[in-house]
């Protein structure tokens, strides 16, 4: 089947009419073209990040940005499993995303791994909405990572993100992937996620 990146990325269009046009664009491709992206994009997709909401304003997140061609950059995906390294290995950045465990006085933050979520996904549409694309990985090793940037039992792991241009889905060599790529996106209905009790959904109908 060939299909171009045009065709693909209306094809995987959320066809949710009132949802906000990144959200609906964002998806996880696997075909990276080997094209930078510019300091200005990067600095609007960190920016994003950088102000979401976190619990008590603690903004616990920290994120090790690797532009190719960086030791960083090297580092993060020479953590990445095999699998991952043969499609990534276009990507114009990757960037690990860490969250602190401690709170500016020292006590344990709860929620610092749900506030590193927040801060990738408005990362992820800032992105999407720049024309961008966004994978993230996790599917690396942790420990590799840990070693390479010294990190501490205080700093949780979230995920890799691959980071750049799109690619024509015919970039992708493995069949595997390429299969995946071209797959229909799916999502489990609202009657599943939305509920008054663990055992009574809210009543919402999938479409409006």
């Amino acid at each position: 089947m060939t299909i171009s990146k045009a065709e693909l990325n209306q094809h995987k269009l959320v066809a949710v009419e009132s949802l906000a046009d990144p959200i609906r664009r964002r998806w996880s491709p696997r075909a990276f073209a080997d094209q930078p992206v510019t300091p200005a994009e990067i600095h609007s997709f960190l920016s994003a990040a950088q102000w979401a909401p976190s619990s008590s304003n603690e903004q616990p997140w920290i994120f090790l940005v690797g532009v190719k061609g960086t030791p960083t950059w090297d580092s993060l995906f020479a953590s990445l499993v095999a699998a991952n390294q043969s499609w990534a290995v276009n990507a114009a950045v990757l960037i690990l995303g860490l969250a602190r465990t401690r709170t500016a006085s020292g006590r344990t933050n709860h929620y610092a791994l749900y506030d590193l979520g927040q801060a990738v996904s408005q990362l992820s549409l800032q992105a999407t909405a720049l024309g961008l694309s966004v994978h993230q990985m996790g599917g690396f090793d942790r420990d590799s990572a840990r070693h390479a940037f010294s990190l501490t039992e205080d700093h949780l792991l979230g995920a890799v993100i691959a980071l750049g241009h799109q690619a024509e889905p015919s970039a992708l060599n493995d069949e595997k992937y390429l299969e995946r790529e071209l797959a229909p996106r799916s999502r489990k209905p609202l009657a599943e996620i939305a509920l008054t009790s663990l055992d009574t959904p809210l009543g919402l109908p999938d479409t409006l």
